[in-house]
């Protein structure tokens, strides 16, 4: 949900800020004032491409900060442009880059205009519209559809795989057996390079590894060879110790000495055991140490060819051994693949037509739906269908194996065809807010942005779409650029965007309340403020106001019904 947009040096916007309510929010004001400019910040905070046109003349960039709301967490955008089209991004004071942007604000926010439908025009975004008015039944079964035709390609790629093995040319066989046994005559252990290198560092300087073990086992136990015998610092532990018991005897203080060296004598003894141990295993076998370099020469020969690390030559002996085993074991091994995928494909036929049957028995309903809402907008006899096609194999998809589309006919006796190739761009707006409207809670976006939809509307279809669009917003939050004084009475919140007539032009944002609006309301009525046009504004807005009152604690549309 937007919380505000702040907009700075944008076309002829000096400074403005809009804070759209939770429900319905309008924009109004004469043709040309500049209303699309506050679209145009909107789309530059979700991530459209810049355009240093916008920058106001004689600035050195553009402005737009946006804070939103998703899912309880707060979201503020910034987008500066510069005069020479460089584009810069903060989200929450990080610096962050527009595809960053559009993922974080765009998908929250669905953008309609007489220009821009893409969402309703493309079948390939029906399926979803669908879906989303189901609800739970469609997400399982399209959760169990998508894990059965992913089984199916891997099963698919396993088989593939096989029948390329099978398939491999005789050089790629001969190599693969030259790399089978040239490593197998090695036959490396996982891990025994590494500690074959670390044997040899301790093999090749033996004699001073020995002499420093056998120096620090003296230093510790003493040396009583020879003719001067050298008490080790263990002695003179057990020297202090002796003297700490006997002296305690005198002053209980010393006890606590007394354990303190214990402790410190049977560690010198446990480090002098270790020492003595390093020392009396410590290898001076000339053959020994040849035979441990001769296995390291010929574990390097195999990194040389096959490295540069020892995972890389252990990857290069399981895939010879892969193409090998699926030549020679071509025939078991391509049965069992066959059989894995049959199985998969009959799992996955399962699961297509369970999910083809909770779409195809939902679409007449939310046809229906949607219908009744574009009856309600005035447009006569039209009428949508929802065409569920079931695809042949090789045509499904993780989505489904069917085609959802939405086909529209204006008139009772006309053959309904695909939408985007009939209806025009004011029916295909006032489709999609009947199509808005019967989704309610289950569209994916929180906000809806109608620019201008209502050209051309006049009448009781404009009193019809005001209250189309005052049901809209008690499920969405609905902003709404309009000419239509029975579209802007329903709002909860009214600017009035206004141009200025200097010889630099400037636009203004202001939100109008009480009499401001009454007048604005009037204007849009007549082009004039009168007495009777001010008459009728009151009387629009007063019924707006016994409207949302009236509805207060509606619901949605229903749903699909349960199966």
């Amino acid at each position: 949900m937007i919380d505000e947009i702040q907009v700075k040096d944008l076309a002829l916007i000096a400074r403005a800020s809009l804070e759209p309510c939770a429900g319905l929010t309008v924009l109004t004001g004469e043709t040309g004032a500049g209303k699309t400019a506050l679209l145009s910040a909107l789309k530059l905070l979700m991530g459209e491409r810049a355009d240093k046109t916008l920058v106001r003349d004689g600035r050195p960039e553009l402005y737009v900060a946006g804070r939103f709301f998703a899912g309880g967490e707060e979201c503020v955008a910034v987008r500066r442009v510069t005069a020479d089209g460089r584009s810069r991004v903060t989200l929450d004071g990080e610096m962050a880059g527009v595809t960053e942007l559009a993922a974080r604000v765009a998908p929250g926010i669905d953008l309609c205009s007489q220009n821009e439908h893409q969402q309703l025009i493309r079948p390939a975004t029906h399926v979803g519209l669908l879906d989303a008015w189901i609800g739970e039944e469609a997400a399982s079964a399209a959760a169990t559809y998508r894990a059965a035709f992913d089984e199916a390609a891997a099963a698919r790629a396993a088989l593939d795989t096989l029948l390329q093995a099978a398939g491999a040319g005789a050089a790629r066989l001969d190599e693969a057996r030259f790399i089978l046994r040239r490593i197998e005559a090695v036959n490396p252990k996982e891990g025994e390079y590494e500690e074959l290198l670390a044997d040899l560092h301790r093999a090749e300087n033996a004699e001073a590894l020995f002499a420093a073990a056998d120096g620090i086992y003296t230093a510790l136990v003493g040396d009583e060879s020879g003719a001067n015998p050298r008490p080790g610092a263990a002695d003179l532990v057990q020297d202090a110790l002796r003297i700490s018991v006997q002296a305690r005897q005198q002053d209980p203080t010393l006890g606590e000495i007394s354990e303190t060296l214990r402790g410190v004598l049977e560690v010198l003894m446990d480090e002098a055991d270790t020492a003595r141990n390093y020392r009396d295993d410590l290898e001076f076998d000339e053959e020994t140490l040849a035979a441990k370099q001769e296995r390291a020469a010929a574990l390097q020969g195999l990194i040389r060819a096959y490295g540069p690390r020892m995972e890389d030559v252990f990857a290069a002996w399981a895939k010879a051994k892969d193409l090998v085993s699926a030549v020679d074991d071509a025939d078991l091994r391509q049965e069992e693949a066959r059989r894995a995928l049959a199985k998969a494909e009959e799992r996955l036929a399962a699961a297509e037509a369970a999910l083809h049957k909770v779409r195809a028995g939902a679409a007449p309903a939310f046809a229906a739906q949607v219908t009744a809402q574009m009856q309600r907008l005035e447009m006569g006899s039209a009428r949508l269908e929802v065409r569920t096609e079931a695809l042949p194999r090789e045509k499904w998809t993780r989505v489904g194996g069917d085609a959802v589309e939405f086909l529209f006919a204006s008139g009772a006796g006309l053959t309904t065809r695909p939408l985007a190739k009939i209806a025009s761009g004011g029916e295909i707006s006032r489709v999609m807010l009947a199509l808005k409207v019967v989704l309610g809670e289950s569209d994916a976006v929180d906000t809806l942005v109608f620019d201008e939809i209502d050209a051309g509307v006049g009448g009781a279809t404009a009193l019809a779409l005001g209250e189309v669009i005052a049901d809209l917003a008690r499920t969405h939050q609905v902003i709404v650029v309009t000419h239509l004084a029975q579209v802007a009475a329903r709002a909860e919140r009214h600017y009035l965007v206004a141009k200025s007539a200097d010889a630099v032009p400037e636009t203004t944002l202001t939100l109008l309340e009480d009499d401001a609006r009454t007048r604005e309301i009037a204007r849009m009525l007549g082009g004039t403020v009168s007495a009777a046009s001010l008459a009728h504004a009151a009387e629009l807005l007063a019924a707006g106001r016994a409207g949302a009152a009236g509805t207060a604690g509606t619901t949605a549309p229903a749903k699909a019904p349960e199966a």
